[in-house]
């Protein structure tokens, strides 16, 4: 039985052969310092056991660089029909990591000035009534740096207010000494982040607020080379080119997308499909110099030819859940011209077992790439399946009716393009 979410206003699938036997896919990551390597190990291990829960046959060949990108290949044996995938991981982690390197104060500087951005230009509130959660995430590292320095100061006085108390020590000594208290515990917390993260989200808010919605000039070079890739596969014998964005990666591959259906003008190649997943466009594209971004997804929505499939799922309080960029955005063509994105949820509550559920309650990291994982009760959204098996993202989704849950409401206080 598949999910109420997926199948709410859903006819019955049209019967079509599937049709996939070569496929390319194009992966772009969010905001993650992590090598490739390590996406390629989780599809391993993720594909073998949802192909067991799920009585498919997959294999995942080894690793391989093309031109600096990192790529693997699959096998799968899907409807009794053998598929081959490429997977080509499109990366900006150099990006990612050199936005990081900063210091204690030029972080907090950073968070001050996002902090700014989105409520200074309106985009905060309005972002809180697309989905709250993400926007209670957005302020996490907030509280949790301002909580840190504030104990910092705290082991300054106290420092100074014992050398005070137990001996005739200089004033200037006793300050000196409680600046090195406030330095050596900030240098601490920085240090032990990787269990916090409160450094690298605000990071990440920063790195998509820094030109108040701007893609920055080395991202923006970089896009453009995603865009040329897979340009490239659309040129090629594949029969279905995939591009799939996940959380930040998402409104790079919209932009990126774009670009090449603009060049390409309805040239004759392979089905192209999009899928976007744990999306968290609004957070650029409320921001009031995000004209580009919101020119893109007026554009995406009403290319008849690629189908679009955004999937998310409340249980991920990292994305904006069943929000569609497009029409949230206000951006949203006519109603006869807009055709994408169908925003179908992955409804975790249903898809995922109650002991899968009960262990990843406050590991929110792990919620937000439970898309890019084995579910125990699988609906129709099957990642394995989407890029390994041999069926296309229409042929797969075409037939079913979006969420009715979706938010459709158009709420972004900058909508020019």
């Amino acid at each position: 039985m598949q999910p109420k979410a997926l199948a709410e206003t859903s006819p019955l699938p049209s019967v079509a052969e599937p049709s996939v036997r070569k496929r390319q896919v194009f992966f772009i990551p969010g905001y993650d310092p992590i090598a490739p390597r390590r996406y390629r190990e989780l599809y391993r291990r993720e594909a073998r056991r949802q192909a067991l829960i799920s009585g498919y046959e997959i294999t995942v060949e080894g690793q391989r660089e093309r031109d600096g990108y990192y790529a693997w290949s699959t096998w799968a044996r899907t409807d009794g029909v053998e598929t081959e995938s490429s997977i080509e991981f499109l990366t900006w982690d150099d990006i990612v990591k050199s936005s990081m390197n900063r210091s204690i104060l030029s972080s907090f500087l950073v968070m001050i000035r996002t902090v700014w951005i989105y409520f200074a230009s309106g985009a905060f509130t309005r972002l809180v009534r697309v989905r709250p959660h993400p926007m209670i995430a957005a302020l996490y590292p907030v509280v949790v740096l301002l909580a840190q320095l504030e104990a910092g100061l705290l082991a300054m006085w106290l420092i100074w207010w014992l050398l005070s108390v137990v001996g005739p020590v200089p004033n200037p000594v006793g300050w000196i000494a409680g600046v090195g208290g406030l330095i050596g515990l900030m240098t601490f917390f920085y240090r032990k982040d990787r269990y916090v993260f409160a450094y690298y989200l605000i990071n990440d808010y920063g790195f998509t607020a820094q030109h108040r919605g701007r893609y920055p000039d080395a991202l923006r070079a970089r896009i453009s080379e995603f865009a040329d890739r897979i340009g490239e596969a659309c040129n090629g014998d594949a029969d279905e080119v995939l591009i799939v964005g996940h959380s930040s990666g998402a409104h790079l591959a919209v932009t990126a997308l774009a670009e090449v259906l603009r060049k390409r003008d309805g040239k004759p190649g392979p089905v192209i499909s999009f899928l976007t997943l744990g999306q968290v466009i609004p957070m650029l594209s409320f921001l009031p110099k995000a004209q580009e971004l919101r020119r893109d997804l007026n554009y995406l929505s009403q290319q008849k030819a690629v189908a679009w499939v955004d999937i998310s799922a409340p249980g991920d309080g990292g994305c904006f859940a069943l929000a569609d960029p497009v029409h949230v955005t206000g951006v949203a063509p006519p109603e006869q011209d807009k055709h994408w994105p169908k925003v179908i949820s992955a409804a975790y509550s249903e898809t995922m077992s109650k002991e899968a559920l009960a262990k990843t309650k406050w590991r929110f990291f792990r919620r937000h790439i439970q898309y890019l994982c084995a579910f125990d009760k699988p609906g129709a959204y099957d990642y394995f399946q989407i890029t390994a098996g041999s069926k296309t993202l229409d042929q797969r989704f075409g037939w079913r009716g979006a969420t009715a849950s979706r938010k459709e409401t158009p709420l972004s206080p900058y909508r020019d393009f």
